[in-house]
Parts: structure tokens; sequence; C-alpha cells
């Protein structure tokens, strides 16, 4: 396709010119050089010259080509499954393939997009080239022969890329115009398919509480059908299988993350006990290893559901079976053995019926070793229920699960009598996966407090803190936010497994993204449960990262107040900007809320002008570092240690265990003593008084002697000793040192007082 070089064609067909006619009227220029010839030709060879660049930079053609084979093969495999006819449709696997197509969509969706675009780009290329024929030089370049003949070599040139440029061009339209109809014929597939699929998952709920097959009791005269076959299953299930994890990789990558970040967390604290020989600090916990390979695969294969609510049966069933492997192991040695052989047998009522589906056998045996199961199970929870201890009781999940699990396999027994075999499967496997969910999260959840209260102990001896701490306030908090996390996660695929989830959360969305107005404010609930998450969020964590970095508020530690000042900083800066997250993410109005604050301003100025007081100077005190957490410090008639700074008011922790809570615009209005402000030192003053005669010298050398002894007493700082008569029988002795740990100064005190009457006693001199 010469679009350029047809312009000599069209020029010899039309009517001739004169031989006195002067051919520059047709130009741009009424004179013009070989120099402005050669800028026109130029100008042609750098616009076929972006031919090949542009028809280059079309990278994604030969992925998108390779990708919409792979999705004719993808959409083939489930065109031929969902038409099959199968009475036993597989809800998990209809979950899956819905997940599929939505993926297949969106690929092809973005295929079609850059396929436009790269159309675009060789539309406006060829545009380009086509406007070269306005060129009235370039006509009379291309008609005039001595002009042909002035610029054979260029012409030689142009002629070569002509070849390649028509070539490219022709080669890549053809090629992107082929792409986007099989694009396009994907997408129809695509719909077609997922309205399928959506008709047999509607059809899964209607036709399951109907007689889907005959009765247990009626008789039946002819062979039942033939299975499957496991080989053939099991191919089929692979294939599909594949496809899925082609198309959908993120979330599982996030999962591996998150069990190797676990993994590192555990392993690295633990070694951090070794390398300090402490590891005897955490003989109490009961559930983490120093290499924790078994938790991290229960942690994986536990949250593998969540990660995949729609993954293929075979990959869900596989999941299971791995997961209840590896509890096997753990229990071993941790359960009693009666105990134990419960669990085993728990265990194969799981198993049963997955290998059944597997070994892809006719219908109506799987019926009948199903009711077997199902009986059997109902029977077997019954008893354990009964035998549960009050430990066991405790555990509330647990023991809810058992009883589901004991009521869906005595309603999967009902349905398989009267034909109600989609129902059975459900009922059935549901119960038993929900009771080894429960199991799995409550360890997983036990296990969550333990290597949270690990990093608190490896962080505490880290810095040199106290060994023992009240863990008890923690642990409660940790294990609420756990248990509230392990039961959503439950439910989630507990109501997945019963094909529920999908109407209950489009049903919550719904009431969450309508917009309601009150007046002149417009509001969702999903933006009010949004701000307020978020707030929990931040409050949550600026509660616990003092905690996770060993910090529990009631060590007297002098030399790390820099650290918890910086905590106390971190902490106030994720209250603030969770509160400002929270706004911008909830999608609140903005304009209606500086009216609503601007309203709260008359009502600060009329009452609250103490609270917002306290607040600003909490503010202050933080950045400021007048005082800091762990400071001793002397407030009017009260003294303690700084135990806490709260946005509103601090808390002084006294010698007498006594927690003193004082408003912080109080504390910035009144003069402090701060005893810790920039160093822990104390100076200490002794009187005594010591009956004449006695020899001065001696006494003041004895007295430095016994002072500089002492460990707790800054020998930098000569002590200073003085001698002073009060009358011819007696004399006063002043004494004054330094205290290298204010917190140590009473016994230090208290130490050198006794050390010294021994010694005057020794030497006779008597003190009064």
């Amino acid at each position: 396709m010469a679009l350029c070089f047809s312009i000599p064609t069209l020029a010899q067909k039309s009517r001739p010119m004169d031989k006195g006619q002067d051919v520059s009227i047709l130009s741009d220029s009424a004179t013009l050089t070989k120099g402005d010839y050669l800028i026109h030709l130029e100008k042609v060879f750098e616009t076929i010259n972006k031919v090949p660049v542009t028809v280059g930079s079309f990278k994604n053609l030969k992925p998108i080509a390779v990708h919409l084979t792979q999705d004719e093969a993808a959409l083939t495999l489930l065109k031929s499954r969902l038409t099959q006819g199968d009475r036993g449709l597989n809800l998990q696997n209809l979950q899956m393939d819905q997940t599929l197509l939505e993926e297949l969509q969106t690929n092809n969706k973005d295929c079609l997009a850059d396929l436009d675009e790269y159309e675009k780009q060789l539309r406006e290329l060829k545009t380009e080239i086509l406007n070269l024929r306005k060129d009235t030089v370039l006509i009379k370049l291309f008609t005039l022969p001595a002009m042909r003949i002035m610029f054979k070599d260029q012409f030689a040139k142009l002629q070569k890329k002509r070849l390649v440029m028509d070539s490219l061009l022709k080669t890549t339209t053809l090629t992107i115009n082929n792409l986007q109809a099989r694009t396009s014929s994907n997408l129809i597939n695509i719909k077609e398919l997922m309205y399928l699929t959506d008709s047999q998952l509607d059809a899964v709920s209607i036709k399951a509480f109907g007689k889907e097959r005959r009765y247990l009791w009626e008789s039946v005269n002819r062979k039942a059908n033939r299975g499957i076959g496991f080989r053939k299953f099991i191919g089929g299930e692979q294939e599909i299988s594949g496809y899925y994890f082609v198309y959908t990789r993120s979330s599982r990558m996030l999962l591996l993350l998150t069990c190797v970040t676990f993994f590192l967390w555990v392993f690295f604290n633990y070694r951090s006990m070794k390398q300090r020989d402490r590891l005897e600090a955490l003989d109490d916990f009961s559930l983490l290893k120093p290499k924790p390979y078994l938790i991290t695969f229960i942690m994986l294969f536990t949250l593998a559901p969540i990660f995949d609510l729609r993954a293929p049966a075979l990959y869900i069933e596989s999941v299971q079976i791995l997961l209840a492997i590896l509890l096997t192991a753990f229990f071993y040695k941790k359960l009693p053995t009666k105990l134990f052989y419960y669990w085993c047998i728990f265990v194969l009522f799981l198993l049963a019926p997955v290998f059944l589906r597997l070994l892809g056998m006719p219908p109506r045996y799987q019926r009948w070793l199903l009711l077997f199961l199902s009986l059997s199970a109902t029977t077997y929870g019954i008893i354990i229920l009964r035998k549960l201890d009050e430990k066991a009781r405790r555990y509330r999940m647990i023991l809810i699960t058992g009883f589901i699990y004991v009521v869906f396999a005595f309603i999967a027994t009902l349905c398989n009598i009267f034909g109600r075999f989609t129902l059975t499967q459900i009922f059935y496997s549901t119960g038993v996966n929900s009771l080894l969910n429960a199991i799995s999260l409550t360890i997983l959840a036990k296990v969550l407090v333990e290597a949270f209260l690990l990093q608190m102990k490896s962080s505490r001896i880290r810095k040199g803190y106290p060994e023992y701490f009240d863990w008890l306030p923690v642990t409660s908090g940790l294990k609420r936010l756990t248990g509230v996390g392990a039961t959503i996660i439950w439910f989630v695929i507990f109501t997945t497994n019963l094909n529920i989830f999908n109407g209950l959360y489009e049903s919550v969305m719904e009431i969450l993204i309508e917009k309601r107005t009150i007046g002149n404010f417009s509001f969702t609930f999903g933006g009010i449960t949004l701000f307020l998450g978020i707030i929990w969020t931040a409050n949550f964590l600026q509660k616990y990262i003092a905690y996770f970095f060993g910090d529990t508020g009631d060590d007297g530690i002098e030399d790390n107040k820099g650290e918890r000042s910086k905590l106390l900083v971190t902490r106030l800066v994720l209250l603030i900007g969770g509160f400002l997250i929270a706004v911008a993410a909830s999608g609140l109005p903005i304009d209606k809320i500086t009216v609503i604050l601007g309203a709260l301003g008359v009502g600060i100025g009329l009452g609250l002008q103490n609270i917002v007081s306290n607040f600003v100077s909490g503010i202050i005190l933080i950045f400021d570092k007048t005082i800091r957490i762990g400071d001793v410090v002397e407030l009017s008639n009260k003294k303690g240690r700084v135990k806490e700074i709260g946005v509103r008011a601090s808390t002084l922790l006294t010698d007498e265990g006594a927690e003193i809570i004082i408003p912080n615009g109080s504390i910035l209005s009144n003069n402090i003593i701060n005893w810790t402000l920039s160093n822990n030192q104390m100076r200490i003053d002794i009187s005594l008084t010591i009956a004449k005669p006695f020899n001065s010298t001696e006494v003041v050398n004895q007295i430095r002697d016994i002072i500089t002894k002492n460990d707790n007493v800054f020998i930098n700082k000569e002590p200073v000793i003085m001698i002073n008569p009060v009358s011819k029988l007696n004399s006063n002795i002043k004494i004054y040192f330094w205290c290298k740990d204010i917190s140590d100064a009473d016994l230090t005190r208290s130490i050198i007082i006794a050390q010294i009457f021994e010694a005057f006693e020794e030497k006779e001199i008597e003190i009064s």
C-alpha cells in the first residue's frame, strides 16, 4: 500500500501541463533549490521511518495472542462443563467457574483496550502518510522526470523503505483486526457462559430443595449408572484448576507472604532469646516452637480458603486434607490418648466423602455410603459433646460448631433418605468443615497471642527491662481481637460453603452504600462504618504499639526515656492520622463536617474550655519534652514517677503505689520540679552530731572512704564533708555526695549511714 508513492500516478492522470506553464505556482515557494527538495524528502523519510518504530512499540501483540489462545481453550472447557447436563452439580466448582469467567472477562477487556490503542496509533500514522499527498513540493518532485533523475539515489532508498512499510502496515493491521475479532468473540462467549453459570447457581438452590433422586426405600430395577472413573475425574478437575490458578495469583501470594513473615517473626525472636540464654522464660508457651514450621503450615492451610473463596473443589478438598493431617501431627503429643483417638475418628469422617467423590463412584453407591457416614457422624458428635470436660467447654466457638456439626449431619441423613442429594453433600461437607475450621482457627488465635507475648518478652530482654510483667491486660485485649477475627473468618467460609455468602454480602452492601439524607446532610452507613472502623483500628494500634516493643508503662527504666517519648509521638500520630484517614476514606462531606465543627466551636467556647486546654497542653508536653515518661517530678505536694502522658491527663506513680491523675493543663500552669530532666543523679545530704574528742582528719578520710566504696555513688563528683563545732562537747558533721540513680537514693543513704555508725563504734566515737 504505497500511500505516498501513489502521488506520481495521480499526477500523470491529470491534465497535461502546457510547455510554457510555470510549475512553480503549484509549489510552496516560487523558487525552489535542491536543498528545499531534500528537506521535503527528509520529511517523507521521517514519516516512513515512524512505521517500524511504531509497530515495534506494539510489544503486547504476541502476549495477547498467547493469552487469547489460552482463554479460548479455557472457555471451551468451561462450556463443555456447563453444558454437559450433570445432575450432581458441584456448588464449589460452579462458584469457581463464575470467578474464572470474571477474570477472563477482565483480561479480555484489557486486551481489547490495548488493541484499540494500537489501532488508533496506526490510524494516526496512516493519516500522516496520506497528508504527504497534499504537499505541492512533493507533487512536483515526483512528477518531473528531471527531479527523479536528480534524486535517483534517494528514490531508490525510498522504494526499499516503501516495501518494508507496506508489509508492516498490512501485517500489523491484519493482526490487530484478527485479535480484535477473537477478543470480541471471547467476550460474547464469556457473557453467555456467565449467564449460564448464574442460572445453574440459582438452579442449585431451587433444585436442591426438590426431589432430585429416588427415595432410598424405592426399588430400582435397572443397573446403576457407571462412575466417571478416578483418572478421568482427576484429569478434568486438574485441567480446570490449572486455568483457575493461572488467572488468579495475587491473593495466594499475599497469603504466602503473610505466613513467611509470621515464621521469620517467631524464628528471629526465639533466636534472640537463645543468644541471650533466656529460653527458660518461654517455658509456659505451649504452641510456639523455636522453628515453627508446623504452626506456619497450619496457618497457611487454615487461611487458604479465605483467600480463595471460590477456588476449585479439588483445591479446597486438598487444603482440608492437608490441614487435617497437620492438625493430627500437632495433636499427637498434646492431646490425651483417648481424645487423640476421637480426633482421628473425626478425620476419617472428613476424608471419607472426599475420597468417595474423587473415586467417581456412581451416585447410587455414594448415597448409601453417605447415609452410613452421616448416621455415624451424628452418633459420634452426640457422644463427644456429652464427654466434653469443663476445660473444653470454655472454647465456645468449638462447642457451637460441634452442635452445628451434629445438626448438619442429621439433616444430611434426612435429605439423603428423601432424595435431596445436593443438600446432602452441602450439609455434610459444611458441618464437617465448619468444625475443622473452628478448631484450626482457635489454635491460630492462641498462636497469635503467644507470638505477641514472645515479641514483648524478647523486646524487654533485649532492652534490659525486668523479665516479669503483668501480661493479663495485654492478653485479654488480644484474645478478644483474635477471637473476633477468627469468628469472622469462620463465618465467611461457613456461609460460602452454604452458597449464601454472596447473597448476604450483596444485601449488606446495598444497605451500606445506599445514600441517605437528613436535611441537607447526605451520608451512607458504609461511610460511617468505615469511619468508625478506621478510628477503632488507630486507637487499637496506638494502645498496643508500646506493648509490641516491650514497654508496659510500669517499669522504672531511667535510660529509655527517649524511646518512650518516640513511642508517645507515634501514638499521637496514629490517632491524628487515623482520624484524617477515616474522614478521607469514609466519603463524608467535608463541608458539612466543617459546619458541624463550627457549631461545636460554640460549645467549646462555652463549656469545653478545660477539655480543649488539657488536650492542647498534652500535645505541648509531648513535643516540648518538659516531662517525659519515667521522669521523677514534683508538682505542688505531689511527687512520683511519670507513668503515662495522655492527650487529656498524665499519670504519676508514687512510691506507695498510688496513681495520681493530673490534667495536662495543671502541669503547664504550675511550677514543676523535674528531678531527672537532664540526668538521674541526686545529691544526698547526711547530718550527724558526734562527741569530742576525735581526730578530724581521720574521721573525714574514713567517711570519704565509705562513700567512695559504695557502687551507687557517683564518684565523678567528689563528696563534701564539713565538720562544724557546736559546743565544747559536740561537733556537727555535714556530708554531701551524689547518687547515680535517684530511685536508689534512699537505699544508698541508709547503707552509708549504717556503715558510718559501725565505723564510729569501732573507733569509740559517740554519735548523738
